[in-house]
């Protein structure tokens, strides 16, 4: 039996995740030029959970993943919202604080033509610390995972003692830095490569983490650094790397309503099957299926909410 297989007989969780919870605030049919001091009208509008964080946390409970959640929201109704969606799959929330000092955090999404903005008040998002961390809760897992980086500058600090705890515990690590809103891709993210077992970055991300100007290039600069990387390369999927070893994985064609939360559905479908104890091609195939499945609703999480919708498809593209 896989050694991933018969830790979970042992282990009360699949997985645990420290990050973001917030709500995502999105804007429809705006039009592709937007001048200042306008009245710009949308066409539709959409309150959904948000944060890379949230979204892989619920939509890896959809998938049948056990999975609990350290984080913080604030002491309002959007903490409130945001909660009871991650309480209603069945993510553990029960490490999630209610904070008085500080709001829910806030992305407000602005789709218009080809372009959106995403505008973000950090809000609680950026008060976690390494002192919010209960080890112990961690370690009643197999795997841990961190998403949004550089959103978490409070936690930032202590994460590469974090993660040796974790290691030493046994526990595998992985990581989606996310964007860096300034560009920098520096701090604690070099000491951090070291100690990862799997990075799940897009293909952007990871050639301004290595400085490359090619995908191939930032894979071979980060090959020997980290045992295995699965880079989102969106209509175009997914390419696995392990040591020398470089494989693309088809993508699964669909007509998308907002790709918002894709990648974070990406990594959803990854990770449950990876640490179901499949092989990672097989696992990344799962990620293309999951990651187009979350397009065909507004947000990252209403395609995983719609189970009719969502078990359908999964039917429909059943990894053989």
């Amino acid at each position: 039996m896989d050694a991933r297989l018969r830790s979970r007989q042992v282990k009360p969780l699949d997985i645990t995740i420290a990050g973001e919870t917030n709500l995502d605030l999105i804007l429809y049919g705006l039009p592709e030029e937007m001048p200042a001091e306008r009245e710009l009208l949308g066409s539709g509008f959409k309150v959904t959970l948000g944060g890379s964080s949230s979204i892989l946390a619920h939509n890896l409970a959809t998938l049948g993943t056990r999975v609990g959640f350290i984080s913080q929201v604030g002491a309002d109704e959007m903490g409130e919202i945001a909660l009871a969606r991650l309480g209603e799959c069945g993510v553990d929330i029960s490490r999630i604080t209610r904070r008085k000092d500080v709001g829910t955090g806030v992305t407000l999404l602005l789709p218009h033509g080809r372009r959106r903005h995403i505008l973000t008040y950090l809000g609680a998002m950026a008060a976690m610390t390494a002192a919010d961390m209960d080890l112990a809760y961690l370690t009643t897992s197999r795997h841990f995972h961190l998403s949004s980086l550089f959103l978490q500058t409070g936690l930032q600090p202590g994460l590469p003692k974090l993660f040796d705890q974790l290691k030493q515990a046994g526990l595998t690590i992985s990581l989606d830095t996310n964007d860096d809103p300034s560009d920098t891709w520096g701090g604690v993210l070099d000491q951090l490569l070291d100690k990862i077992d799997l990075l799940l970055p897009n293909e952007d991300e990871i050639m301004r983490i290595t400085g490359k100007d090619t995908l191939e290039g930032a894979l071979d600069a980060l090959a020997q650094r980290v045992p295995l990387i699965v880079v989102k390369c969106g209509c175009r999927g997914a390419v696995v790397q392990r040591g020398n070893e470089r494989d693309w994985i088809d993508p699964i064609r669909v007509d998308p309503i907002d790709t918002i939360g894709a990648g974070d559905s990406f990594n959803a479908g990854f990770l449950s099957s990876y640490l179901n104890g499949e092989d990672p091609l097989r696992a990344a195939a799962m990620g293309n299926v999951t990651g187009a499945l979350s397009t065909l609703r507004p947000g990252g999480t209403e395609a995983y909410r719609d189970s009719e919708l969502r078990d359908g498809f999964l039917q429909q593209h059943r990894i053989t």
